[in-house]
């Protein structure tokens, strides 16, 4: 699009969290009209912690802003898969590690310092909070969003970045029911110093149990602490399901003396306890006004660690395609006939369970130059 056609495009942006934050700063550094409407009245700590792959770790130095993300986050060099007893299975490098003009690491970060680094790149004029979406209408050129406040805001593109039950999603494309994965993924953040010495290096750790159990271990070095996560088989279908240290302690049953001593002293009041949800692949996710990014366009499981990933990689993709296309319609058509392959790819993988084989599949999200120059 021609550089006043750009600065021209107001776009507002429901959502606050990867996916939305990481369009707004994308779209911003081209010089669109951008304002972000986040619904939670405040911006605070949240989630566990996640791996930065290398091409995501090239996006942000395009952006120029991979300095602010190392300041909150730590080089990981592999990823560790274990069986539950604690013998090493296999110990391989991230793909792209070294695919860029400088050694792109993946890095491990705490999700809330990920969204905080992102906001806080963001104008503060731009970002407003308290702002829970009512309806959104698509105007044909335009979209019109109202909000619970009476707020109420027109643009030429309105961005749904409001996570797995997306009201954007729901009222423009209609209503998708998020698909239960029959797991629990159970997430604490720890001090490294109760981690009984598991931290001997910045690698994401893997345990794999016979019974179906996961442990994911995360080290947060930056922090001196570690994510600990537990995924496990459940029929509780409840959001936000409650789980007692008897429980943690049936699970983790054949696993590391260490892990099992872990799962004992957590803090269960400050777990982060909730079933595991997707939702199956959508045929569309734009009409000339309105289009979806991250969780609202494909929630995937979380077993490959790819949802934040891909939530920032569409931003990428989206500010590209609104660079080069001839109009807004052609960069939203480019956007997804770009995009979605991929993102079919990995939501189908992420419904496995987790397997080294699958967690870095040859897709071209992993190569050179997609969503990055």
């Amino acid at each position: 699009m021609k550089t006043s056609d750009i600065q021209n495009l107001k776009v507002a942006v429901v959502g606050g969290g990867y996916a939305g934050a990481s369009a707004a700063l994308a779209l911003l550094q081209l010089g669109a009209d951008v304002h972000v409407y986040e619904q939670a009245p405040e911006l605070g700590e949240v989630g566990a912690g996640i791996g930065l792959r290398p091409p995501t770790v090239e996006v942000l130095r395009k952006w120029g802003v991979f300095e602010e993300f190392a300041k909150v986050s730590a080089p990981s060099e592999a990823i560790e898969v274990y069986q539950a007893n604690g013998e090493l299975i296999a110990r391989d490098p991230w793909p792209g590690i070294n695919e860029y003009a400088q050694t792109n690491h993946c890095r491990m970060v705490h999700r809330g310092d990920v969204i905080e680094t992102l906001l806080r790149l963001l104008p503060a004029e731009r970002v407003h909070i308290g702002h829970k979406m009512i309806t959104v209408t698509d105007n044909g050129d335009s979209a019109t969003v109202k909000f619970e406040n009476g707020v109420e805001v027109t643009a030429d593109l309105v961005l749904g970045a409001d996570g797995i039950r997306s009201s954007v999603r729901n009222q423009i494309f209609g209503e998708v029911q998020p698909v239960f994965s029959h797991t629990i993924a159970m997430r604490a953040v720890i001090s490294a110093d109760n981690a009984y010495g598991l931290v001997e290096n910045d690698n994401f750790r893997v345990y794999v149990g016979l019974n179906g159990t996961t442990v994911y271990f995360l080290p947060l070095r930056h922090r001196n602490q570690v994510s600990f996560d537990i995924t496990a088989p459940s029929e509780d279908t409840t959001w936000a399901p409650e789980v007692t240290h008897e429980y943690i302690g049936q699970l983790l049953e054949g696993f590391d003396e260490r892990l099992q001593k872990i799962g004992q002293e957590l803090d269960i009041a400050a777990m982060t306890n909730r079933g595991v949800y997707d939702i199956e692949k959508q045929p569309n996710w734009h009409t000339n006004s309105v289009a979806l990014v991250g969780d609202a366009a494909h929630a995937m499981l979380h077993h490959q660690g790819q949802g934040a990933n891909s939530a920032m990689q569409d931003a990428a993709w989206l500010a590209d395609a609104i660079k080069d296309g001839a109009d807004l319609q052609d960069a939203l058509r480019t956007y997804q006939a770009k995009r979605k392959p991929i993102t079919d790819v990995l939501q189908d993988i992420s419904r496995k369970p987790f397997d080294i084989g699958d967690s870095f599949p040859e897709t071209t999200s992993f190569k050179k130059g997609a969503g990055v120059e």
